[in-house]
């Protein structure tokens, strides 16, 4: 584990600041992409024939004891060759793990299309980061997907990564992408995955326990410095609301937000023809509209910036 150290702190403070800058740029190799041949392979040769829980399970144990084993080594040796090029390809690859600025441009081209009344395109843009069918829905429901995957996301992509990142710098930033990508691949309770995902879905659920709840305690705090928040309506929404989500960890981030903006979330969706009803989050007091995509952003915002100024805080006082 490491402690509050300056070495750490840069890292963290670097590799948001790349993200923020360049994002994940298509030139650039990609550790998640790798995740994901690796996780495609060998779906394909274990999630057959007989004891396919165990097999996930053992998949869900495997890739990210494995990406943390190979990535700590690759580090040693780029560390051991040279510091400053050990520091570089550490905040590149914790930045890959992040998606801050990702998770906003995906948002806000949902967005544009939206508010220039563009439905079909929004639904196209909206169906690049949500599993759900969009060719079909009206646009409250779009700026609901949209905003359900800011809030959800805030955690997945932003506050999980850095929470492991500062425990155990890129390697175990890595192992825990690892394990999201691996549940966002198989982690579904249909009938090709309800067994075998089964392993992956548990421990991606026990790797944002507590990430999710800090995440939704740092939207909240964070709402102070944005206007027009309903800051006490989202405390008892988050309270009564979150253990409604399907995810012990989802419905945190999505509550809050929820009642942050005084909006319903969860509802219909559906996925490949089959319908799935969605507990519902928040009480609507206002109607959808895609102005609650950019207010979802800046609570995405607030929450990330909260986090890292707790972390800062908490890193000057360990120094002391």
């Amino acid at each position: 584990m490491q402690s509050f150290d300056e070495r750490t702190a840069l890292l963290i403070l670097l590799s948001v600041l790349l993200d923020l800058v360049i994002g994940d740029p298509k030139w650039l190799p990609h550790p998640v992409i790798f995740f994901g041949k690796v996780i495609s392979t060998i779906e394909k040769a274990w999630n057959k024939g007989d004891r396919k829980k165990l097999k996930g399970i053992m998949l869900a144990g495997f890739l990210p004891f494995s990406v943390f084993i190979i990535s700590l080594f690759l580090l040693k040796l780029l560390y051991a060759i040279s510091y400053l090029l050990g520091i570089a390809i550490e905040i590149y690859l914790i930045s890959t793990t992040i998606a801050i600025k990702g998770l906003r441009d995906a948002a806000m081209e949902v967005y544009h299309p939206l508010k220039s009344g563009d439905l079909a395109e929004a639904r196209k843009k909206l169906g690049f980061i949500v599993g759900r069918d969009t060719d079909k829905l009206p646009s409250p429901e779009v700026v609901r997907g949209t905003v359900e995957t800011v809030a959800e996301n805030t955690v997945d992509a932003i506050i999980s990564p850095l929470f492991f990142a500062i425990i155990g710098g890129a390697p175990l930033a890595l192992a825990y992408r690892a394990v999201n990508t691996l549940d966002s691949m198989v982690g579904y309770k249909n009938e090709r995955f309800i067994d075998f995902g089964f392993g992956p879905a548990r421990l991606d659920d026990l790797l944002n326990l507590i990430p999710a709840r800090i995440c939704a305690g740092c939207m909240w705090t964070g709402s102070f410095f944005i206007k027009k928040m309903r800051r006490i309506h989202a405390l008892s929404v988050t309270i009564k609301d979150a253990p409604k989500h399907p995810s012990p960890n989802g419905g945190w981030p999505e509550a809050m937000t929820a009642g942050l903006l005084g909006i319903q979330l969860g509802g219909v969706n559906v996925y490949g023809g089959i319908v799935s009803e969605r507990a519902r989050l928040g009480d609507p007091l206002e109607p959808l509209t895609f102005i609650h995509i950019k207010k979802a952003i800046l609570i995405m915002n607030s929450a990330w910036i909260l986090f890292l100024t707790g972390y800062l805080i908490l890193f000057g006082l360990g120094r002391q």
